[in-house]
């Protein structure tokens, strides 16, 4: 069952750049654009995260934290607060609120997507999964280790993260750009080339103890990881 993520944002770029990436990283989502639209969906279905903007309209989202911390079935429902604030004083009144998380705009994608992640992982761990195998390739999130036919695989920053990436789609083709965006993050600058370099090491590591090559390039188009059927 995917997880459900309520986004409650009234800026409509960040709004569909975080229902883009949200459901791209397979989670359901739902969006409201103002406090009295997130409270009716929370009545409809509690989501499993919110993603909740501070200056929401008609009801603030500071005060949208409040109702769902003062209702028993949304008591510990997790919430990561997204605001234009980053004075510590306000940090402190939304972590105070009963934000789990607090995020200030401008945001890396990637660091958000990644901290959706920790917060379900710590609040509702059986949601994530942590340990993911495609083939003979298995990769553990919590431990951050790599394996491939049960040999341990060593991989820098960067590639763990494209290995992770591929790892979620299988067999799914994604062009440079679509990689620079995914791990990078769209908000980074880095030559295209760069992900051909990477890429490069990735598959180097993967095959440094034998094996078929598990990545394919596809000409024109761009890479995929092979799925179980290869």
């Amino acid at each position: 069952m995917k997880p459900f993520v309520l986004i409650a944002e009234d800026e409509k770029a960040v709004a569909e750049l975080l229902r883009y990436n949200l459901e791209r990283e397979g989670y359901e989502t739902a969006v409201a654009p103002d406090g009295d639209e997130a409270m009716i969906l929370l009545d409809e279905r509690v989501p499993d995260l919110v993603l909740l903007d501070w200056m929401l309209p008609k009801v603030p989202g500071i005060e949208v934290c409040r109702r769902i911390r003062s209702r028993a079935e949304t008591a510990n429902l997790p919430v990561i607060m997204l605001t234009a604030r980053s004075e510590e004083a306000d940090r402190i009144r939304g972590l105070d609120t009963g934000a789990d998380d607090y995020v200030t705009k401008p945001f890396s994608t990637t660091e958000l997507m990644a901290r959706v992640r920790a917060v379900l992982r710590r609040i509702r761990p059986a949601l994530i999964e942590d340990k993911i195998t495609v083939g003979d390739i298995t990769i553990d999130r919590t431990t951050h280790t790599v394996s491939r036919d049960n040999e341990d695989i060593h991989l820098g920053p960067t590639e763990f993260r494209l290995l992770d990436y591929f790892i979620q789609h299988p067999g799914r083709v994604f062009s440079r750009e679509q990689l620079l965006d995914g791990v990078w993050g769209s908000d980074v600058y880095v030559e295209v080339r760069t992900v051909d370099v990477h890429v490069g090491r990735l598959r180097k590591a993967l095959m440094s103890r034998g094996g078929d090559d598990p990545i394919r390039t596809v000409r024109s188009a761009g890479y995929s990881l092979r799925g179980n059927n290869g």
